[in-house]
């Protein structure tokens, strides 16, 4: 973990500094943020590999600076939340978080959720293998593996990277009906702390994406998951 910087955006003084205590003796670098619009300026002083981002803030709240940095960064955001409902926890997903933490929380947990993203991040950066690079193509849809680009129709579709690691693994296996357990074992690994939920808001995201140019290729199959079809 050594070198990963980590930019925290909380109004409250005391979770700032319960978290950057913890994270001085995992030798993470921090910088820290009281509201939104200062994380948005910090976020191009710092680069930060991974933001932890509160809801409830004065002014500019969380929801609202996380739409914010998905128009502009592909920078990994965990939502920090002192609400239970699953509908906010939803919405943060939906806006392009990561995960989320729910308050009150050890700085043990937020450290595992923050090593589980690092580990996928890092599992993306080598070349893709060989028997992976080659295109992917079914009608007026094409992926290509080695270049992470989606293309309908030749025009190129943006997917943050678990969007895009969820539509090459259903794609591959065309007519395959995956479970919601087997998508979370498999395209978000066992170290994914987040609950069943998080595959159906990605499968919302990118389905909505795609079809916003004319793709309808990831169809639910109700009572047991989803699979991949493209339907001409």
């Amino acid at each position: 973990m050594n070198g990963l910087k980590v930019l925290v955006v909380d109004d409250d003084p005391n979770v700032r500094e319960i978290i950057r205590l913890y994270f001085e003796k995992q030798q993470i670098q921090l910088a820290e943020a009281e509201d939104g619009l200062q994380a948005l300026d910090m976020v191009e002083k710092v680069s930060p590999d991974i933001i932890i981002l509160d809801v409830m803030m004065p002014g500019m709240d969380g929801y609202d600076t996380c739409r914010e940095l998905m128009k502009h960064y592909d920078i990994p955001v965990i939502m920090l939340t002192a609400k239970g409902d699953e509908f906010d926890r939803v919405l943060g997903l939906e806006l392009g978080a990561d995960d989320y933490v729910t308050k009150p929380f050890s700085p043990r947990e937020l450290m595992a959720r923050i090593k589980a993203i690092f580990r996928r991040m890092q599992a993306r950066r080598p070349a893709v293998p060989d028997d992976q690079s080659q295109a992917i193509e079914f009608d007026g849809l094409t992926i290509r593996p080695e270049r992470r680009e989606v293309l309908v129709h030749n025009e190129k579709i943006g997917l943050r990277p678990k969007e895009f690691e969820l539509l090459v693994h259903l794609a591959k296996s065309p007519g395959v009906v995956y479970t919601r357990e087997q998508l979370l074992e498999q395209v978000w690994g066992y170290d994914f702390l987040g609950d069943i939920r998080t595959v159906d808001v990605h499968v919302k995201r990118t389905r909505s994406k795609l079809s916003d140019f004319g793709c309808d290729c990831i169809h639910t199959v109700w009572g047991v998951g989803y699979k991949f079809e493209v339907v001409v």
